[in-house]
């Protein structure tokens, strides 16, 4: 009965994205029309947009699996942090300088800013290919996380059902973002966006009240019985794991590009505070309530670690626990494996746009004279086909570490980004040379750092690559911190740009 109450769930849902794709193919003719939405998408589309992309599978079976497990009812500082830094603050620092300057240097991708702001070529080149390279595992993080959910709920598919999902995410993703571009994807994600905040509305409820956890109270008394650091609201002894996962995940998005491709497209700079509401109460509701499930899990799996100590099991196994028996908690679980798929493709959607533009738009007009508007929608499309595919096959592979894996991108690629993109929104006396320091950052602070200790572990690469991994999120920190510091400092000793340059670039955003 599960598996027939899910698949007739799962049907209506694939009906109504596909239909979302033809209706959105017909605002998508043009380049800007298939990457911005024509840059007139409203508040709440773009709130929504926004708090989808953020949210994956990752969260609810990564993060709030391993951090749950670990942690205990701490995580939800996870969840808060990001809604108060990574959306409200970014929407209210981020969002108006960065659509005036945008529109400004007629730029519509991050690697266009960057070559405009800093008036080099060699810059949009670098962007285009770090953001195509390092977003295949970011990808790859998004398949895996519902895969280990689908494969609890449809046990018939057996060894394959983690790949069967996957594909069906890919299929409805290729679908309906290559048809619609910006527009299908915005839509869809506010579809997706109702969705999972029932879900998760849905899920707290239903978890917590369940004779396992028995409410609020005796449930932190069980966890309380299992060990007091679970209910420690600063995480005990795991503070500084809490900490860590707290900074990367929340100023980790202010320098991601497909979270600030969302600033490009708002349609009025008077709605940007209404959108910084709205995305916010969206990821604290999504945020904390995925944290709150997370904390749990010791009950429902009597403290055993699962599939010999497989972090991102905890949470499919817990609900599989939670809400198999009757129809009611049948259709719940349902709802619940929309909430995971819809996290998956809103997010996936947005970084295969990200990342095909980086190529069809960034880096081809450089590498190929020739090339035209014409071809370059063609191209557009093709590479968005080609990227799921590509992050497709990647997720195929047996990786059993996602959360570790999301963090070793988010820290490449946020550390490349965050200290010439802030920096450059806000002071004209930023470098060329000090914004290609901080752009070095990412790939010199996490390479370097996964390098060292892969090879200089005395038990092997394989046990000092495991170590990197669960150190993935401080190196990420560490990336993003170095290139906000190293950015200014280096500007103070290189040559500025030209003067007519800043002030045409600066001069939109004093005016308003």
């Amino acid at each position: 009965m599960t598996q027939a109450i899910a698949f007739i769930f799962l049907i209506l849902f694939t009906i109504m994205m596909v239909l979302v794709g033809v209706y959105a193919s017909k605002k998508s003719k043009t380049m800007e029309g298939f990457l911005l939405g024509g840059r007139n998408i409203g508040p709440w589309i773009s709130a929504f947009a926004y708090g989808t992309s953020y949210f994956s599978a990752v969260i609810f079976i990564g993060y709030a699996g391993n951090t749950g497990w670990q942690v205990g009812i701490g995580g939800i500082w996870i969840g808060l942090g990001n809604a108060i830094i990574g959306c409200l603050f970014a929407w209210l620092l981020l969002a108006r300088r960065t659509r005036i300057m945008t529109h400004t240097l007629k730029s519509s991708t991050m690697p266009e800013f960057f070559e405009s702001r800093y008036q080099s070529k060699n810059m949009k080149v670098y962007t285009a290919l770090i953001i195509f390279v390092f977003l295949v595992p970011y990808c790859a993080t998004v398949y895996k996380g519902l895969g280990y959910l689908f494969s609890q709920i449809f046990p018939v598919f057996g060894a394959h059902g983690d790949v069967v999902c996957m594909l069906i995410i890919a299929v409805l993703t290729a679908i309906y973002l290559v048809l619609g571009g910006y527009v299908a994807t915005v839509m869809t994600d506010f579809i997706q966006g109702i969705i999972m905040l029932v879900g998760v509305v849905v899920m707290v409820a239903v978890v917590v009240s369940n004779p396992v956890v028995g409410g609020f109270a005796e449930g932190f008394s069980k966890l309380r019985a299992i060990d007091p650091q679970y209910v420690s609201i600063t995480g005990g002894n795991m503070w500084s794991f809490l900490l860590m996962n707290i900074l990367l995940t929340s100023i980790g998005t202010w320098g991601l590009p497909q979270m600030i491709h969302k600033y490009y497209a708002i349609d009025d700079e008077r709605n940007i505070h209404k959108a910084a509401v709205v995305s916010t109460v969206f990821a604290t509701v999504i945020g904390v309530g995925a944290y709150v499930v997370g904390a749990f899990a010791k009950l429902y799996l009597n403290n055993q670690l699962p599939d010999g100590g497989n972090y991102d099991a905890v949470i499919p196994q817990m609900l599989m626990q939670a809400l198999s028996g009757n129809i009611f908690t049948n259709i719940v679980l349902s709802v619940i494996l929309l909430l995971v798929l819809s996290a998956s493709m809103s997010t996936l959607s947005s970084i295969v746009l990200t990342s095909s533009s980086a190529i069809a738009v960034d880096l081809m007009p450089v590498v190929y004279s020739k090339y035209n508007k014409t071809k370059q929608m063609i191209l557009m499309r093709i590479l968005c086909f080609l990227f799921i595919a590509a992050s497709f096959v990647f997720a195929s592979f047996k990786i059993a570490f996602i959360m570790q894996l999301m963090s070793f991108s988010w820290g490449v690629v946020a550390g490349c980004f965050i200290g010439p993109y802030i920096w450059g929104l806000y002071s004209r006396k930023i470098t060329r040379a000090g914004a290609w320091a901080g752009m070095l950052a990412g790939i010199v602070v996490v390479g370097g750092g996964t390098l060292y200790f892969t090879f200089t572990c005395a038990e092997g690469p394989a046990a000092g690559f495991k170590i990197a991994s669960n150190l993935s999120q401080n190196m990420g920190v560490c990336a993003m911190a170095v290139s906000l510091v190293i950015t200014p400092v280096v500007s103070l000793f290189t040559k500025q740009l030209p003067a007519e340059h800043l002030d045409q670039t600066f001069t939109q955003i004093r005016a308003k």
